[in-house]
C-alpha cells in the first residue's frame, strides 16, 4: 500500500512537472517546432511527444544540471530529424484512386493494343512505314528524316500525313470490329 501511495504521489508530481513545463516552455517549443517542420499540426505532435518524454524522464529532468529548456528543444529537434529520416527511408505513399486503377489496368490489354498498332504499321507501304519509324520511333525531325532517307522535307511531311491517316483508319476499323472506341 505504501508503494502504491508513493507511486501515486510521484505520478501526480510528474504530471505537475509536465504542466509547468508546458506553461513555461510550450509556446516557445511550439514556435520552434513549427519553424523546423513548416506544419503546425506536425509541430503540435512534436511538442506533445517531447512532453511525454519529459514525463517519462521526470526524475532525470529534476536531478539534471543544465537547462531544462535546452533539453526540451534538443528532444524536439531529434524527434523532427527522426521523422524526416523515417519519411525519406520509405517510399512515398500514393493514394489509389479508381482512375489510377483504370490506368494501371490489365497488362494484357496493353499487349493487345501494342500488337494491334504493330500490325497496323506493318500494313502500311514501305515508304510510309519508314517515315513513321524515323520520325516517331527514332525521334528525328522532318529535316533529319529527309536527310537520312534522301528525300525532300515536303515528301517526308506528305508521307507521314498519309501514313497517320491510314493508321487511324485501320485502328478505327479494328475498334469497330471489336466493339471498342478507337
Amino acid at each position: 500500500m505504501a508503494r502504491l501511495f508513493a507511486r501515486t504521489r510521484a505520478t501526480s508530481r510528474d504530471e505537475a512537472l509536465v504542466r509547468s513545463l508546458y506553461e513555461e516552455h510550450g509556446k516557445a517549443l511550439l514556435a520552434y517546432a513549427v519553424r523546423l517542420t513548416g506544419d503546425r499540426a506536425a509541430a503540435e505532435d512534436v511538442v506533445q511527444e517531447t512532453l511525454v518524454r519529459a514525463w517519462r524522464h521526470a526524475d532525470n529532468l529534476m536531478s539534471k544540471e543544465g537547462s531544462v529548456r535546452a533539453w526540451l528543444f534538443t528532444v524536439a529537434k531529434n524527434l523532427i530529424v527522426d521523422k524526416v529520416r523515417a519519411k525519406a527511408a520509405r517510399p512515398a505513399e500514393v493514394a489509389e484512386t479508381p482512375a489510377a486503377v483504370a490506368v494501371a489496368g490489365d497488362h494484357s490489354q496493353r499487349v493487345v493494343d501494342s500488337m494491334s498498332v504493330l500490325a497496323a504499321i506493318e500494313g502500311l507501304s514501305e515508304e510510309h512505314r519508314t517515315v513513321l519509324m524515323e520520325i516517331y520511333f527514332r525521334d528525328r525531325s522532318v529535316a533529319e528524316t529527309a536527310q537520312e532517307l534522301g528525300i525532300a522535307p515536303g515528301t517526308v511531311k506528305s508521307r507521314s500525313h498519309y501514313a497517320l491517316r491510314a493508321l487511324r483508319a485501320t485502328m478505327a476499323g479494328r475498334a469497330a470490329l471489336e466493339g471498342t472506341p478507337a
